[in-house]
């Protein structure tokens, strides 16, 4: 048994000083007190497990929920040189993540019940942080076939998701739908018409080339002493400008196919990574039609915007919007049109960044950036952050956690909301050191993870 005490407990309703009593994976007890050491407990089994409880002190410190990711990349199986399962997990603890579902864009694609338990499986073994295996819609990605869904269960494989591109076939995503609807299963979509998409991979093409001759690294950071004419800079952001327009369009307009396909098919649908005004809007109509629908934003896309160097040169799928964009996304959290934040944790190599790699290293400032954006910026309390970062990807999975209440599981973090740091990528557990968040400060200090009432 394990009390975690002298801590100010925070999830979406409790604000106040107290203390956790847990066992068996679950919590038995929540009390409130000056932050004393409990000397006495009401429930039976915490009375009878008295004298064998560890006891641990929070030093005043905040205790949330830990953290769910709805959706993150660990690059396993297959590409070792971006990050796996052991680096992936040491950078989820460190970001204060106890659950995450990760993406099948693998190598190969998880495209069978048999691949995803397998990750799953080794997962578990490591003792650390939870974690979901997603399939992709349709087999490797190929967008003909959907016969492997037939053998997955809710249980195991709540989520399947074509993440990194979307299904151009409207036919083959509809049937994938019914096939998630009859198993219960959520189908989340990385909503991006294919063709536009491709299109717009050409004008970045151009970009990425007078980049890579200046050597200006993909993921918004512009090196000291970088001798760039200005007519080079404006080119590239002609070019990206072109390229962002193209995916605004997509981006929209299959969030609105995927949305209607998914009411068709009477199914979850859960859109990743809103980034623009036009699909949270999407979203929004969706809701108030009673769909099936829930949505996640990104930290980098409510902290930064595109439009602007050195920004826009911070290469990401979908890309960095707009201002008016950004404060859709915010106005979103608060009204409670967008469910939860996740981060597309989707860490690359230098290289592989210098090259055009879209994405960033998300998990270990997941929570420092949102804490200092939408707290201590925008008004949110720690209340309304733990909803968007525990609870309310909890209740799109249907999972009893995300709250600090008997019989919830017992996944805590352990944060200081005050703590400033510097961020400095090469400092992260993760083997993805790109971040567009290099060098800023930040307020909001992870400290602890407890996984099943363990600090892991």
């Amino acid at each position: 048994m394990l009390v975690i005490y002298n801590a100010k407990l925070i999830d979406k309703e409790i604000n106040s000083t107290g203390y956790i009593v847990c066992k068996n994976k679950k919590i038995i007890e929540v009390g409130f007190n000056n932050g004393q050491k409990p000397e006495k407990f009401s429930t039976e089994i915490a009375k009878t497990n008295f004298l064998q409880a560890e006891y641990f002190d929070a030093k005043g410190l905040t205790l949330m929920p830990a953290f769910i990711d709805m959706h993150a990349h660990f690059r396993y199986p297959g590409q070792p040189q971006k990050e796996d399962l052991d680096s992936g997990l040491k950078a989820a603890k460190n970001g204060g993540f106890g659950t995450l579902v990760l993406m099948p864009n693998t190598n190969p694609v998880i495209s069978s019940y048999e691949q995803a338990m397998a990750v799953i499986n080794e997962a578990k073994a490591k003792k650390m942080s939870n974690i979901f295996q997603t399939v992709s819609i349709t087999k490797n990605f190929e967008g003909k076939e959907t016969l492997h869904l037939d053998e997955l269960n809710k249980n195991e494989i709540p989520v399947i998701t074509e993440d990194g591109h979307d299904v151009l076939n409207a036919n083959i995503m509809l049937e994938g739908m019914k096939k998630a609807t009859e198993k219960g299963i959520i189908v989340s979509c990385h909503s991006e018409d294919p063709t536009l998409a491709n299109e717009a991979r050409e004008y970045r093409q151009k970009a990425l080339s007078i980049m890579k001759e200046y050597k200006i690294p993909a993921w918004g950071i512009i090196p000291e002493n970088l001798n760039v004419p200005q007519e080079k800079y404006d080119e590239i952001a002609m070019n990206f400008a072109k390229a962002n327009d193209l995916l605004r369009v997509a981006e929209d307009v299959c969030t609105y196919r995927n949305i209607e396909l998914a009411n068709l098919a009477n199914c979850s649908v859960h859109i990743a990574h809103v980034s623009t005004k036009g699909a949270i809007d999407c979203v929004r109509m969706a809701k108030k039609k009673g769909y099936k629908c829930t949505c996640e934003i990104t930290p980098h896309h409510l902290a930064l915007t595109g439009t602007k160097v050195p920004e826009i040169f911070a290469l990401v799928n979908p890309p960095l919007r707009s201002e008016e964009d950004r404060k859709a996304l915010i106005e979103a959290l608060k009204d409670g049109t967008a469910d939860t934040i996740a981060t597309d944790h989707a860490p690359h190599t230098s290289d592989d960044k210098t090259c055009g790699a879209p994405g960033f290293t998300g998990s270990e400032t997941a929570f420092a950036v949102c804490n200092t954006v939408l707290v201590k910026q925008e008004g949110f309390s720690l209340n309304d952050l733990s909803r968007l970062m525990s609870w309310g990807a909890a209740k799109v999975l249907g999972l009893q956690k995300g709250l600090l209440k008997t019989e919830y599981d017992a996944d805590f973090v352990l944060v200081d909301p005050e703590e400033k740091w510097v961020v400095k990528a090469q400092e992260f557990y993760s083997k993805g050191k790109a971040s567009p968040f290099e060098g800023k400060t930040l307020v909001g200090k992870v400290k602890k993870l407890f996984v099943g009432g363990k600090e892991i």
